[in-house]
């Protein structure tokens, strides 16, 4: 677990003072949600220097609220990463997505990229809340500051498919975001790549001058 907040990256998930978040347009649930759980993740948006863009997870899938941080106030940082050390043991009540997890931990034994859970399975192995259900699906996030082929996408994604539920896969690169399925699978040459100010198609995720498009 890290306190070191000079190179957080989206996914990462926060423990907070509860009063920390800035800005007062705050749905009502929102103070509830940090006074039972105080954990928020770090979202893709642009913040201004010495504050990190956050979202805010409440009881219900309609309940996601977007702020902003002041670095100082965080306490623990905990990354995708790490949560593939949790123990299934501890956790009181293992849903369908939290063994696929192990599933997919078996079939990427050989994945040397930091990767692990994002979503609510990362958010219940982070904070012990349970937030999955049998409805869940599983998302991951795997770092990739270098170049993936289209290969090793294809690779990674063949592995996961035909699993007891849904697995969703974000790359993330230094620059940008994106599906490892439409990576993998697509026969266009142009995908959509999420950045913090906007989502645009591109043919090359690791590029910061390939040109992108915006996306309509």
């Amino acid at each position: 677990m890290l306190r070191k907040t000079d190179d957080l990256q989206v996914h990462d998930l926060l423990q907070i003072d509860p009063d920390s978040l800035l800005g007062n347009t705050a749905p009502s649930w929102v103070d509830q949600a940090l006074s039972s759980c105080p954990w928020v993740v770090v979202r893709r948006a642009r913040a201004s220097a010495g504050e990190i863009a956050v979202g805010v997870r409440g009881d219900t899938r309609s309940q996601r609220w977007g702020g902003f941080l002041s670095k100082d106030l965080i306490g623990k940082v905990v990354r995708p990463a790490d949560l593939l050390l949790v123990e299934q043991s501890s956790i009181p009540r293992l849903t369908t997505a939290m063994k696929v997890l192990q599933e997919v931990i078996a079939r990427w034994h050989d994945l040397t990229l930091p990767w692990g859970p994002a979503g609510s399975v990362g958010f219940e192995l982070a904070t012990g809340s349970q937030v999955t259900s049998e409805a869940s699906d599983l998302d991951i996030a795997i770092r990739a500051p270098a170049r993936i082929t289209v290969e090793g996408a294809r690779a990674l994604w063949q592995r996961v498919v035909g699993l007891q539920t849904r697995v969703d896969i974000r790359v993330e690169t230094p620059q940008c975001g994106f599906s490892l399925q439409e990576y993998a699978c697509t026969s266009s040459t142009r995908i959509l790549l999420h950045y913090p100010d906007g989502e645009r198609l591109s043919g090359d995720p690791w590029s910061e001058w390939s040109n992108p498009e915006i996306a309509s």
